[in-house]
């Protein structure tokens, strides 16, 4: 057994796990298996690049085969672009899963520098992503931010109020709208306001739920905070 290749797929697995486990303890869609096995392909295909020399070819008489396995790396990190797109969504006016694509991304690099060998850089590069993944997360929640929302209002035809009343009506808990789409219903009975809307964090949830369950005319209604 060439232990050469064996030790960088087992430091390659162990890091794509080590930072999937946070992606899945967190509920997010790519988590330990996905980090494993992006981060062991990009090994994987990193080590038969930098090991052209034992492939099963002969070059053509009169030819010099040249190996660059900078090829492969660049490859590799665009292809994984495809699937960091696959965890991108979005919901109302949020998109969500772009944490967890730059995860996605770095575990690809990461797999990619310990397939050629680079083990210093492969374990800095896997301590970086934890910290920040982890470590940051508890400094990112401290930090003052603005919050984002999405909220869905669904009105009588009849009582649906203009924009300047709905802002007028987020603006006492403290919430800013920054867009607002309109949706009548098919027989035209109903009208919805599709919102996104910013205010200090912590965002002030029970408020904006008591205060739009006791405004008239609202016949339904959804509030959603972003998840950051």
């Amino acid at each position: 057994m060439n232990w050469d290749l064996v030790w960088p797929v087992l430091a390659a697995m162990t890091a794509g796990g080590l930072i999937g486990v946070e992606r899945t303890y967190h509920g997010h869609p790519a988590g330990f298996r996905t980090h494993i096995l992006v981060c062991l392909t990009s090994c994987l295909l990193m080590l038969a690049a930098m090991h052209q020399s034992t492939w099963a070819f002969t070059a053509l008489p009169g030819q010099t085969v040249v190996i660059d396995p900078t090829r492969m790396s660049h490859g590799l990190l665009t292809g994984i672009g495809f699937l960091c797109a696959g965890v991108i969504f979005r919901e109302g006016f949020s998109v969500k899963g772009l944490t967890t694509a730059a995860s996605l991304w770095v575990t690809s690099a990461v797999g990619v520098l310990f397939g050629v060998g680079m083990w210093n850089l492969a374990l800095i590069g896997s301590v970086a992503t934890l910290g920040v993944l982890a470590v940051l997360r508890l400094l990112d929640a401290r930090l003052p931010q603005i919050g984002v929302m999405d909220l869905h209002l669904r009105w009588t035809r009849a009582a649906a109020p203009g924009e300047a009343a709905v802002r007028a009506l987020l603006a006492d808990s403290a919430l800013k709208c920054v867009q607002i789409g309109h949706v009548v219903s098919p027989d035209g009975q109903m009208h919805e306001h599709h919102i996104k809307a910013r205010g200090q964090m912590p965002l002030e949830i029970d408020s904006v739920v008591r205060r739009l369950s006791a405004t008239p005319g609202l016949a339904g209604f959804s509030v959603m905070p972003r998840d950051n």
